[in-house]
């Protein structure tokens, strides 16, 4: 996600490879998805993977979550994941340092390059020569920086609730919308003391409680995710990656971007402004841009039909 409003700056979100978590869920009556699950291995790190589906005449989508800090695990309650993945591989993976990624060899940097080199070395042990890239809050970010790095292995381009090209230029409407949980929050934080798991847990609670477009839909997604420990969140990675992070700006690659690219975005996203959305519209040439009206940051689970609706002619090529 983004901003979680202690020391460090940003985004959301394998518990599933640890059996902690239930798998994506899929619809009633269809025969149940095949699973693969993994480790890549580097000098600094073995980084899990998971893989739904097995249809290898389409491209792959891999799906590089927010946070940074976070697992993958946020994303798995809902079934739009099981549903894309009856056309084509979907692949899941944990950040270094998060989820099934643990632990990073002593002395490896916790950076947006070293996470940009992880994803070049799991496309390389994965054996793809071609992704589709579909990066959701922070992953949005770094899907943005790995396409710098690597076009000529991105065929499309999905930035769904993106944290754009310069996090310090991505607009958050918490304190102009929320100003009463804003205070709370503020109160809750001592200035100067690292927060303790159970704290940093805590906020990151009080943070997805501002992020949905109805309590309903929030309640719902708890209800299926379980305890907010689920999320795998790790702040010592959140605080290091967002600090790097926000030192860099891909803006100026972004008109250089020349594989189709999808941006989404939930009209009501506290988190990440529509106008960060329509910033990386008009950045990248031909983009396209759908907006979800009943969504804040996750229209993959407010809008499930919608999201697969939109996504799914975009994935074939389509549009």
């Amino acid at each position: 996600m983004i901003q979680f409003r202690f020391s460090w700056p940003f985004c959301f979100t394998c518990l599933l490879c640890l059996g902690l978590l239930a798998a994506p869920a899929d619809s009633a009556g269809q025969v149940p998805l095949a699973r693969r699950a993994g480790k890549i291995h580097t000098e600094q790190v073995d980084l899990g993977y998971e893989i739904l589906g097995t249809n290898s005449s389409a491209l792959p989508l891999l799906v590089i979550n927010g946070g940074p800090g976070l697992s993958h695990a946020y994303l798995l309650p809902t079934d739009v994941w099981a549903q894309l993945a009856r056309q084509r591989r979907v692949i899941f993976y944990d950040q270094r340092g998060t989820g099934a990624s643990q632990p990073v060899r002593a002395g490896a940097p916790q950076t947006l390059a070293a996470q940009v080199a992880d994803l070049e070395a799991l496309r390389q042990g994965l054996g793809m020569p071609q992704l589709i890239l579909l990066g959701d809050s922070y992953g949005g970010l770094l899907a943005i920086a790995y396409a710098s790095a690597h076009p000529e292995h991105v065929a499309r381009l999905v930035l769904s609730a993106a944290a754009g090209s310069n996090l310090n230029d991505v607009v958050h409407l918490f304190d102009q919308v929320f100003p009463d949980a804003m205070a709370q929050q503020k109160l809750a934080q001592k200035p100067g003391v690292p927060p303790t798991r159970a704290a940093a847990e805590a906020s990151l609670r009080r943070h997805f409680d501002l992020i949905f477009y109805a309590l309903e839909q929030r309640d719902r997604y708890f209800q299926r995710l379980g305890p907010t420990a689920n999320l795998g969140f790790e702040p010592a990675v959140a605080e290091a990656v967002g600090t790097d992070a926000a030192r860099h700006d891909f803006t100026p690659m972004l008109a250089g971007f020349r594989f189709p690219t999808l941006v989404l975005a939930g009209r009501y996203d506290m988190n990440v402004a529509p106008l960060t959305a329509w910033r990386l519209k008009q950045a990248i040439p031909g983009a396209r841009i759908v907006f979800f009206e009943q969504s804040g940051h996750f229209p993959w689970f407010e809008e499930p039909a919608k999201y697969r609706a939109v996504l799914e002619p975009f994935l074939a090529g389509k549009n």
